[in-house]
């Protein structure tokens, strides 16, 4: 149990820093990174599943044309997912970036009472109400709907809907999403660089192993964030959860100095007070599963 959950600190402490990570090459294109990120985590994870030996169980799946589907579909959002939060990242939009992770898990529930068929209970709605009250206060105080936030939320949201419907561990589906966006990003990267705009070489060996590591840092909080499931309840890592988006926001205001005024503080407290609702009714219904009420 304190292993599992020293995994979930690990991995929801590496998501809440990679701010710092990809500030470091935040003068390489955005799209750049991104290609590079897709063949570097291509690597790394068909590495851990052939340590795991996992490589007959991706494959069956794959031949699978739902999960195909399904997975193709997962692929895409995750490249949104992606693309998005390192473009939010290296434009100083850290906390608006921050304000999507903080809605992951509101947006989660309400996907799940519209595609699963899953009933919300009195607090969750209360937690969704006051979710979209912060969201409305953003966008008529601020002037801007928070768009980067809700596509960050949406796009992993139906990310995990899709996951939810696919018997996969986080490895393999990770694979077969991998390998379905590997050509197009190795395509892309090619174009590039034929085009003397390439972002890895001889002449900038920083920006190499910046981009080479990035599918490093890509697939360790995967491998802790997977360690910890198979170890502690659910209710800690729903919990833990809230500590990447809350390391990703401390670091926009304090160290990346980005603009943080009364009217934003406004519609950020409804948000976290839906969250604190969600996450009290969350460990009530976790206790009453666990005494079998």
């Amino acid at each position: 149990m304190k292993r599992g959950f020293l995994y979930a600190v690990g991995a929801f402490s590496l998501w809440g820093v990679s701010p710092v990570f990809w500030k470091f090459i935040a003068h390489v294109p955005s799209i750049d990174i991104f290609g590079q990120r897709v063949v570097w985590t291509f690597v790394c994870v068909m590495l851990i599943l052939f340590i795991r030996r996992s490589w007959g169980r991706v494959v069956e799946a794959a031949g699978d044309r739902r999960v195909l589907r399904l997975e193709f579909v997962a692929a895409a959002l995750l490249s949104t997912n992606w693309l998005l939060w390192v473009w939010a990242v290296t434009s100083d939009h850290v906390i608006e970036g921050s304000l999507g992770y903080f809605m992951n898990p509101l947006v989660s529930i309400v996907l799940g009472m519209l595609f699963l068929g899953e009933s919300l209970r009195p607090a969750q709605w209360i937690a969704v109400g006051l979710a979209t009250a912060g969201v409305v206060w953003l966008t008529v105080q601020v002037g801007a709907l928070p768009w980067i936030g809700l596509l960050l939320a949406f796009s992993f949201g139906f990310y995990g809907l899709i996951k939810k419907k696919l018997d996969l561990s986080p490895f393999e589906g990770l694979g077969i999403e991998m390998s379905i966006l590997l050509l197009p990003a190795v395509l892309f990267l090619v174009v590039r660089a034929a085009a003397g705009a390439g972002s890895m070489g001889i002449g900038v060996p920083g920006d190499s192993l910046l981009l080479m590591a990035g599918g490093l840092f890509t697939a360790v909080p995967l491998l802790l964030f997977g360690a910890a499931v198979r170890r502690v309840p659910l209710a800690v890592i729903g919990l833990t959860q809230y500590l990447a988006p809350t390391i990703n926001f401390v670091l926009g205001v304090a160290v990346y100095d980005e603009p943080f005024d009364g009217m934003r503080l406004v519609g950020f407290v409804a948000i976290w007070s839906g969250l604190a609702v969600f996450s009290q009714d969350f460990l009530r219904n976790a206790r009453r599963v666990r005494r079998g009420v």
